[in-house]
C-alpha cells in the first residue's frame, strides 16, 4: 500500500510495533508493556493527524491509487448488476460504467467514474478521465431510468473531462452541456456521492442530484490545485495555498452549502477498510432514498432546480 509523506510517521511506529510482537513471539524478551504504550501512541497520533488534514492532504486521500471506486462500491453495496454499453453513436466510453442493479430491494440505476488500478487499466479507462460519449451513455442510462421510474445513483470521481483534440472534435462541451440540462429535467430521484476526485466540468456532468452526498476524505473542485497554482503562481509549487484558496474538502463545501451530507470515512481513508466504507454508505444511499421517494416528480424536478439556483449566494 501506498504511504503518503504525513502517513510516514504513523507507519513507522507500526513497524516498529510488529518488530517488538516478533522479538516477543520469539521468547527471547517480553516486550508486552513497550507494546501497549506503543500502539495507545500511534492511536493518538493518528486520530490526531487524520482529525485535521489540510486541503492538499485530502487530495492526496482522495487521489491515492487503492482508494475505492465505483466498481468497488457496486461489488460491495449492491447486488444483480448488470452493466450497459454503449452511447449509441460512437463508442462505449470506458471512463464512465454503468448499469442496472439493486440497491438491497430497491432497483436503481448507477452510473460512476472508473479509473484504472494498473498501467493497462488505466490507459483502457483513459485515467477516469471521460470523452463525450462518456457522458452521452451516462445520459442514455439516465433516460433509461426516467422512463421506467427507477431511482439513479451517480458517483463521482475524475480529475475533470478529456481535454484532447478528438474529445473536442466530438462535442465535448455540448455533451457535458446537455447533460446539465438533462439531468434537471429527471422525474426520478437523483443522488450523487463524490467518492473521490471531483474535477470540474466532468464532474458535474454526472452532479445534478436531489441529494449530493460527499466521502469525508474526497474532493470537489473548479479546477485542481496543481491547475489553480499554474495559473495564480505560474508554478506548481504553490498546491498547497491552492488548495486551500479552493476550499474543495468536504468539511468546506458543507459549509459553503454545496453538498448536503458528509459520509464519515473508516480512520486513515476509506482504501483501509473499503468493505465497512461500502456499507457506511450504502446505509446513507438507502436513508436518503427513502426520503426522496416521499416525492412526487414535479417536487423533485422543483428541488433540484431550487437547490442549485441557491448555490453561490451570499448575503
Amino acid at each position: 500500500m501506498q504511504i503518503l509523506d504525513f502517513e510516514r510517521p504513523i507507519f513507522e511506529l507500526d513497524q516498529k510495533i510488529d518488530e517488538l510482537i516478533e522479538l516477543s513471539r520469539r521468547g527471547d524478551v517480553d516486550f508486552s508493556e513497550e507494546v501497549k504504550k506503543l500502539q495507545k501512541k500511534v492511536k493518538k497520533i493518528r486520530r490526531d493527524t487524520f482529525s485535521s488534514l489540510s486541503g492538499w492532504q485530502k487530495t492526496q486521500l482522495a487521489r491515492h491509487p487503492d482508494r475505492p471506486y465505483t466498481l468497488d462500491y457496486i461489488r460491495f453495496m449492491m447486488s444483480d448488476f448488470i452493466e450497459l454499453h454503449g452511447d449509441r453513436g460512437f463508442a462505449d466510453g470506458n471512463s464512465i460504467v454503468g448499469g442496472i442493479a439493486k440497491l438491497e430491494e430497491e432497483s436503481v440505476v448507477v452510473i460512476g467514474h472508473q479509473k484504472g488500478r494498473d498501467i493497462k487499466e488505466k490507459v483502457f479507462r483513459n485515467f477516469g478521465m471521460s470523452n463525450p460519449e462518456g457522458y452521452r451513455k451516462a445520459l442514455r442510462l439516465m433516460e433509461l431510468a426516467d422512463k421506467f421510474g427507477k431511482p439513479i445513483i451517480t458517483m463521482l470521481d475524475t480529475p475533470g473531462a478529456y481535454p484532447g483534440i478528438g474529445a473536442e472534435e466530438r462535442g465535448q462541451a455540448e455533451a457535458i452541456a446537455r447533460n446539465l440540462r438533462e439531468m434537471y429535467r429527471l422525474s426520478v430521484p437523483v443522488i450523487v456521492v463524490i467518492i473521490g476526485e471531483g474535477g470540474s466540468g466532468g464532474a458535474l456532468a454526472l452532479g445534478i442530484g436531489n441529494r449530493i452526498l460527499m466521502l469525508e476524505n474526497a474532493i470537489y473542485s473548479v479546477i485542481s490545485p496543481e491547475g489553480c497554482a499554474a495559473i495564480l503562481w505560474g508554478n506548481g509549487k504553490n498546491v498547497e495555498d491552492a488548495a486551500k484558496s479552493l476550499c474543495l474538502t468536504s468539511h468546506d463545501l458543507s459549509r459553503l452549502e454545496v453538498i448536503d451530507e458528509i459520509i464519515k470515512e473508516p480512520l486513515c481513508g476509506a482504501h483501509r477498510d473499503p468493505k465497512r466504507m461500502a456499507s457506511i454508505l450504502r446505509r446513507a444511499l438507502r436513508r436518503n432514498l427513502r426520503e426522496l421517494k416521499l416525492l412526487s416528480p414535479e417536487e423533485l424536478i422543483q428541488q433540484r432546480y431550487e437547490k442549485f439556483r441557491g448555490i453561490g449566494e451570499f448575503i
